[in-house]
């Protein structure tokens, strides 16, 4: 079983290093747009983006020290985005081997990067993959990434022989990836919180609850689509009534 998550705006000031770093393997495809938006005027890109003037100034300045090999300067991608969905996973306080088993079963989404494993080196930088950038492959990030990502995934998954992938990720991420053309089956769990009598998904806590039950997965060992529904951490549970076969409901009461 493999999971995929979005990445996160938010990165980690001073991200652990622990483990050797990888190479991401669509680094060439990144420096495409990475040269691309180092272009950029900062106001150009505070209005691709709908940024400050000074966020946008610092990510040209990013995108302009943007290196396309890894060496000392970059981070662990898992250790580095600190977000709702990576405050659920935790993985700073993972231990190697659980890292490990994370860089075979966890694959991360990007703007920039396409598709990431947890221990692939990467440097700050913030790209939104809905953002409507005119590429050498289309007219916005999707077009420029689907059919890697899509590929690449389906790689991955032939390689640990996973039956099952678990979309974790935003909407607006998950457009990134053909999921059909994975030719696996696919579960988008859904999380609701119960308040007041009215149950409903409530986006800070559903980004938080994707990271838990990503850890889930690690810490159990999860294989199956039923292995999932024995989710319960902080209080989530498996409710039937509200879910379907390819999407599994969990609520908490508060």
């Amino acid at each position: 079983m493999l999971c995929v998550l979005s990445p996160a705006k938010k990165l980690a000031a001073n991200p652990p290093q622990r483990l050797a770093l990888t190479t991401p393997r669509l680094v060439k495809d990144a420096t495409i747009l990475a040269r691309q938006l180092a272009r950029f005027s900062p106001t150009r890109l505070a209005s691709l983006m709908s940024i400050s003037d000074q966020l946008a100034q610092l990510n040209v300045a990013r995108f302009q020290a943007w290196k396309p090999v890894v060496d000392k300067d970059a981070s662990a991608a898992l250790l580095s985005f600190s977000g709702d969905v990576y405050a659920g996973f935790d993985a700073a306080s993972m231990n190697d081997s659980m890292l490990e088993q994370a860089q075979e079963r966890v694959r991360m989404l990007s703007g920039l990067y396409g598709l990431l494993r947890p221990l692939d080196g990467i440097y700050p930088y913030r790209l939104e993959m809905g953002s409507k950038l005119s590429n050498p492959r289309g007219a916005t990030l999707y077009a420029f990434w689907c059919e890697q990502v899509t590929q690449l995934l389906s790689e991955d998954l032939r390689a640990i022989n996973a039956k099952v992938v678990v979309n974790l990720a935003s909407n607006e991420y998950a457009k990134a990836v053909n999921w059909k053309g994975l030719g696996c089956r696919v579960i988008t769990p859904r999380f609701y919180d119960t308040k007041n009598g009215t149950t409903r998904m409530l986006q800070f806590y559903v980004k938080r609850a994707r990271g838990l039950m990503a850890r889930f997965m690690l810490e159990n060992a999860a294989t199956t689509a039923t292995d999932l529904l024995a989710f319960n951490a902080q209080g989530y549970s498996y409710d039937h009534a509200l879910s379907n076969e390819s999407q599994p409901a969990f609520v908490r009461v508060h």
